[in-house]
Order: C-alpha cells, then sequence, then structure tokens
C-alpha cells in the first residue's frame, strides 16, 4: 500500500468539484510552487497556499469523512471543497513528490482535527469509519430529488424562453443562464449544466443563431423529460439519461460491478484537450479486433501535467474493459492487462459513406444526447471543393461526407489530402450534427496509423 493509504485519482478529485468553475481554479493551483509546508497521512491532508497581496490559505483535507472529505481553508470561498482544497488534493494525486507523507500535522491541523471530533494523534493504521447502513441509498436518493427539483426549475424556465418567442428574446441574458447553470450545480445535475453553457452560447454563434438555440432547448427539453420518467425507461436509456444529467459510475464500481470485455484493443487515435491550461481531457479510442466494438477511454490531468493513461496509437491491446451502461455503451474504464501492446499488421474494416451515415443514425436514435460516433470509413477521397466545402466522398462520388472544420485543423486536413494523393484511402474518426472529424487515416497502401 502507498505509505499515504489510498491516494485518490485525477478522476476522484475533480469529481468533487461543486463545478467546472472550481475544476478549472483548483487546477491551476495544482502546482508544486503555489504551496509551501504540504504533507499528508492515510486520514490528512494540509498544506499553505499563497494568495495574492501576500496572503497565505491554510488548507487542509479530512480524508476520513464518509460523506465526502471535510475541508478547512482560510479563503473567502463558500464552496466546498473551495479551489484551493480542490488544487491540495491535485497536487497530492500526483503523487509523493509534491505532498510527502507525514508523521504528525502542524499544530493548526491538529487543532483543526480536535474541534472535528478526531484526535490528531490517530495511528496511521487506523480504518476509516464506515457510513451506517444505508447511508449511501439515503444520500442517492436526495440527490435524485435534488436533480429531478433542478430540472423542474429548468423546464419552466424552458417554456417561458419558447413562448416569449425565441428570437424576440435575443435568446435571453448570458447572466440568467449562467445563474441557471449554477443553480444546476447545486441541484447536483452538472451534465445539466453544462447543456445550460450550450444554450447561452447559441446566440453569439453567428447567422442562424435561433435555430441552434432552438435545437439546444429542445435537447435540454427532451432530457429533463427523460429525467422526470427515469424510472419508467428501458435499463439502457435509463443509464443513458442518468449518465446525461450527471450520475456518473466510479471506475472503480464500474469494474467491480460490470462484466470484462476482453479483445485486442486496437489504438486508433488518442488527442488531448485543454480547459485554459488548467485541466487536460485525454480521449483515447479503441476498436476490438474481434469482437468489432467500439470503445472511448477518458483520462484528465491537472496543472499541465499530462494525464495518467497513454496508449500506443497504432499498436494493440490484449485487454479488459468495463463499459458504462448505456443505451448504446461506449464509454469504457481500462481493467486488467493481459499482454504488453503490440503491432498490428491489418487496419480494422471500413465502411461507406451511406452505411457510416446509418451507424450514426441509429445510436442517435437510441440516445438523442449524442454528439459523435465512432466510425472508419473506406474508399473515399478527401475533396477540397470552394464551393461545398471540404468533404470526404466515395471512390464514385455519389456519397460525401462534410467535413467539420471545428475539429479539423487546417494542417490536419492538408496532411489527409497529402495521404490520400486524389486517392481513396481509410479514415478514422466521428460522425456528428457537424460533420466528420477525421482522427486518423491510413494511405492506398494501408500504411499503419498517422495524424
Amino acid at each position: 500500500m502507498n505509505p499515504q493509504g489510498e491516494r485518490r485519482t485525477v478522476n476522484q478529485v475533480l469529481a468533487l468539484a461543486p463545478d467546472s468553475a472550481s475544476c478549472t481554479a483548483g487546477g491551476r493551483l495544482a502546482t508544486p510552487g503555489a504551496w509551501s509546508g504540504t504533507g499528508a497521512r492515510p486520514d490528512v491532508v494540509w498544506g499553505e497556499c499563497a494568495g495574492g497581496a501576500g496572503r497565505t490559505y491554510r488548507t487542509a483535507v479530512d480524508l476520513t469523512d464518509p460523506d465526502g472529505p471535510g475541508c478547512v481553508c482560510g479563503c473567502p470561498s463558500r464552496k466546498a471543497p473551495c479551489e484551493h482544497a480542490l488544487g491540495l488534493l491535485l497536487l497530492w494525486a500526483a503523487g509523493d513528490g509534491p505532498v510527502r507523507p507525514a508523521e504528525g500535522p502542524p499544530p493548526w491541523v491538529a487543532e483543526w482535527l480536535e474541534r472535528r471530533g478526531r484526535r490528531a494523534d490517530t495511528p496511521v493504521s487506523a480504518p476509516r469509519p464506515s457510513s451506517p447502513p444505508g447511508a449511501a441509498d439515503r444520500r442517492a436518493a436526495e440527490r435524485a430529488r435534488r436533480i429531478a427539483e433542478g430540472a423542474g426549475e429548468l423546464e419552466r424556465r424552458l417554456v417561458d424562453l419558447v413562448h416569449g418567442g425565441l428570437a424576440g428574446s435575443g435568446g435571453g441574458a448570458r447572466e440568467e443562464w449562467d445563474r441557471a447553470a449554477a443553480r444546476m450545480v447545486d441541484a447536483q445535475a452538472p451534465g445539466l449544466a453544462a447543456r445550460l453553457r450550450d444554450v447561452a452560447a447559441a446566440p453569439a454563434s453567428g447567422a442562424d443563431w435561433a435555430s441552434r438555440l432552438l435545437e439546444e432547448c429542445a435537447l435540454l427539453h427532451t432530457l429533463n423529460r427523460a429525467y422526470a420518467r427515469v424510472d419508467r425507461l428501458p435499463n439502457g436509456l435509463a443509464a443513458t439519461v442518468r449518465s446525461r444529467v450527471g450520475i456518473t459510475v466510479d471506475s472503480a464500481a464500474l469494474r467491480a460491478s460490470t462484466p470484462a470485455v476482453r479483445d485486442d484493443w486496437l489504438v486508433l487515435s488518442q488527442d488531448d484537450t485543454s480547459d485554459d491550461g488548467a485541466l487536460i481531457t485525454r480521449r483515447i479510442r479503441l476498436h476490438g479486433t474481434r469482437t468489432g466494438r467500439s470503445a472511448l477511454l477518458l483520462s484528465y490531468g491537472a496543472a499541465g501535467r499530462a494525464p495518467e493513461l497513454a496508449l500506443p496509437v497504432g499498436l494493440s491491446l490484449d485487454a479488459d474493459l468495463h463499459f458504462h451502461p448505456a443505451a448504446v455503451p461506449l464509454r469504457a474504464v481500462l481493467g486488467t492487462r493481459h499482454a504488453d501492446p503490440a503491432p498490428v499488421a491489418v487496419p480494422p474494416p471500413g465502411v461507406g459513406v451511406e452505411a457510416a451515415l446509418a451507424a450514426y443514425g441509429a445510436a442517435v436514435r437510441d440516445d438523442p444526447w449524442l454528439e459523435a460516433w465512432p466510425v472508419v470509413l473506406d474508399g473515399v477521397v478527401p475533396v477540397p471543393d470552394p464551393g461545398l466545402g471540404r468533404r470526404l466522398a466515395d471512390a464514385a462520388g455519389e456519397a460525401a461526407l462534410v467535413v467539420d472544420t471545428g475539429r479539423t485543423d487546417e494542417a490536419g486536413w492538408w496532411r489527409l489530402v497529402a495521404v490520400s494523393g486524389g486517392e481513396p484511402v481509410r479514415v478514422f474518426g466521428e460522425c456528428g450534427h457537424r460533420g466528420f472529424a477525421p482522427l486518423a487515416v491510413w494511405g492506398p497502401e494501408l500504411t499503419p496509423l498517422r495524424r
């Protein structure tokens, strides 16, 4: 066991954040230079964070609280945990370097533990208190009630907006949408909050913004109504609805509760996106060479550090995956690895444009809130048409997919054109409502994956 006991992962720490702004702010503070006097035991983590105007914020986190980590901080924030507590936990999650094990906490931490009814000299080996029987069920029921209230409140807001006329209202003031999103965070529905931010951004999205606003409102309305009837939905759809409003399953619990899907998983792509440079999200897309299943792995890194999970693109990994419950299971967590990654001689099979669109349509039918669906296109040619835009057309030129220029940069597009040289290629990417986003390509001679 780690000398500090069971260390939380970055994903587990971020799950504690009260809202996305706290994730961003906490990520910025997860740097060793911002902290001094740090230390940790299996039951408590502490440190002092440098603030503006020479201020120092003493921060400590009690890891034994069964209802979530109790925190103390000298900052004025009313959020729990505050950004300093999140930053400290993210720093601790990074490893023993920034926050090292210590035998005893400083006096200010000991006094805080005493006030919480705990002795500061609690043995390192002392077990953590467990929740009383039924406590987890009560917390889940309370959260479900809060989400239902938030969804009902949001539904009334959408009705008022539509009845008043979307175009005439200008889509509503941005600060009103931000307050509504904050209300959904308070209701423990971060998925609804994220969709509200999409609604808020629609009026500033350029021409035809009212149509896009209506689309976002319709998706949000559908999700609200689905959650109101979630107990009466089929299991797969109910799981999808819960995940879309923000109720997720912990990775460890998922591994313990869902069957493993073993396959030789071909790593098709890996890319990172950054949230204001504070939080890095890594998306790894896989294809099962025996089952034919697609999978998406997510991993996170704070304060500019790369996420822990990294898999070599173009190689195959004999491993178990555990899929999150959903109407169309796609997101998964990595389980047991049975062998080291190995080269793959044959790329995954591809389909034509029409079959790709049919697969995307079937996925959206089962999950209306789906952003994108992975497909491998075969026999397509990149066409930079000045009139119709960038497209991937089949060899006969009878069907084509519009390229999502929002997710495909200039350099990536022209690399794809260069690999093709006017000849049909096999391309892996994602179909979405804004078009197809290419992520990897095999040349006419079916060479290894290229980005």
